[in-house]
């Protein structure tokens, strides 16, 4: 087994985008003097899901909610939070060995570029990757694979040649349907036990030097070229 690549989910993994989209959403409620619900927030599954999330606050509100006024205002509200992220810990480090160790680097993400590039160039880690595939290039999301499928084509790769590194649960579902192995490392709000499909589970990517964890995926063989 050979391992030439990492590819790696964005949206609370390489940063933590989830916590500012959550944030967002409860600051939204509370300017209309609610409380946000947090049960069946964040979905099981990848790309947008804030439609069912404007109906529900439009139905608590009720026909004074401007739903214009309120994206406009908590996307902004995002935009704020999100301009003081900085990579997880131990992604720039695993990143940095990965590049010593001559592995070619993807994303894979449900997301639109015009997010996932705009946060990638902030953190200053455009560069470091290979391939971007993302949301609006394919025609469904994660636990579709269709995603991590598109950055194997374009990495010219087999899938048992590369890695994913994944968040949530149905992201560990989409890689796996791509016939990749999946290394989870949860993002804050998933449920730890819902990734009992992962390959390897980590806290953290701080937690695991890449290369032991390069050797745990593969024990009784070379895991790189």
């Amino acid at each position: 087994m050979t391992i030439k690549a990492l590819i790696f989910d964005f949206d609370g993994l390489l940063m933590d985008t989830e916590t500012t989209l959550l944030e967002s959403w409860r600051w939204e409620w509370r300017r209309h003097g609610l409380r946000l619900d947090l049960a069946g927030f964040f979905a099981d599954h990848g790309g947008d899901a804030n439609e069912p999330r404007y109906a529900a606050l439009e139905a608590a509100v009720g026909p004074a909610y401007d739903r214009a006024s309120s994206h406009a205002l908590r996307m902004a509200y995002r935009a704020e939070l999100n301009s003081a992220l900085t990579p997880a810990a131990g992604i720039v480090g695993w990143l940095d060995r990965a590049a010593q160790l001559g592995l070619r680097l993807a994303v894979a993400s449900s997301s639109p570029i015009s997010h996932v590039g705009a946060m990638l160039d902030q953190a200053g880690l455009r560069t470091r990757f290979e391939v971007l595939a993302t949301g609006e290039e394919v025609p469904v999301h994660k636990p579709d694979p269709a995603v991590y499928l598109l950055a194997l084509d374009r990495l010219g790769l087999p899938a048992d040649q590369a890695v994913a590194f994944e968040d949530t649960a149905h992201g560990v579902a989409a890689a796996h349907a791509a016939g990749l192995r999946c290394v989870a490392v949860p993002n804050p709000h998933a449920d730890h036990a819902r990734f009992t499909a992962a390959d390897l589970l980590l806290p953290s990517a701080a937690d695991l030097p890449l290369d032991a964890l390069l050797d745990r995926l593969a024990p009784h063989a070379s895991s790189l070229t």
